[in-house]
């Protein structure tokens, strides 16, 4: 798949609005320290308006064609086959990837595999029930017919991420005068004809069960009851 319509669609002047108001928000949602590393799956070429790389030397862009900007560390690799080990990234940010990836769900298990326990992952789409998304689409199949993608729904991202132990935090709807934010579990599914696009931030979760040992009939405590402790006690004084 191709992200060509990506960015004709940031030169258009709905799409120069849609990227400052993404711009703004990745601002506010990387909450990692300086510190801890950082993964963007998808280049962009705008990620200085968003990210200080000289504050966040651990932050890196993977991206197919290098495409990002020079002051950030590159990747180039597919994003279905990262080349990172497991558990070794605090924060993945894709910003409007998934939609143009053949292997997108494996680029999801990929994602799960290199995110630490409560990492977190952001994700932006476009909005598939967007009319103004819809007429570009058109256009640009009209014209160049050099773009093949599928809009994931946000109710199918949210399955997504709950089959794969992800807790969703914050759910965001992008219009093109602001941008509209709920918190919590419980978030509905945005199907909004005016929201261009909307983004999910969600951590990984981890469970581990404590395995429950029968104790056998012949095994005795390793601690006796109170009851007891203080009678043999009471009997010892008595002596």
């Amino acid at each position: 798949m191709k992200r060509n319509f990506l960015f004709s669609w940031y030169q258009t002047p709905r799409g120069k609005l849609l990227k400052e108001l993404e711009a703004e928000y990745l601002q506010r949602a990387i909450t990692v320290s300086c510190q801890q590393t950082v993964l963007q799956i998808g280049g962009l070429g705008w990620e200085n308006d968003f990210i200080d790389c000289t504050l966040y030397k651990f932050y890196t862009i993977l991206d197919a064609k290098n495409l990002g900007t020079d002051k950030a560390r590159k990747i180039q690799a597919k994003a279905f086959r990262l080349p990172l080990q497991c558990a070794s990234v605090d924060m993945v940010i894709i910003p409007h990837l998934l939609e143009f990836d053949s292997y997108r769900f494996q680029t999801m298990r990929e994602i799960e595999r290199v995110l630490k326990p409560e990492g977190i992952v952001l994700i932006i789409n476009f909005n598939p029930w967007s009319i103004w998304v819809r007429y570009q689409f058109l256009w640009e199949i009209r014209h160049t017919d050099s773009w093949r993608g599928h809009f994931i729904s946000h109710g199918r991202m949210m399955d997504w991420l709950k089959l794969l132990n992800f807790e969703v935090t914050t759910s965001s709807s992008f219009y093109l005068d602001n941008v509209k934010t709920k918190h919590g579990k419980a978030v509905p599914v945005s199907g909004s004809l005016s929201a261009t696009a909307y983004a999910i931030k969600a951590i990984k979760r981890r469970y581990n069960l404590i395995p429950l040992t029968p104790i056998g009939q012949e095994q005795t405590p390793m601690l006796a009851p109170t009851s007891l402790a203080s009678s043999a006690n009471l009997n010892n004084s008595h002596d």
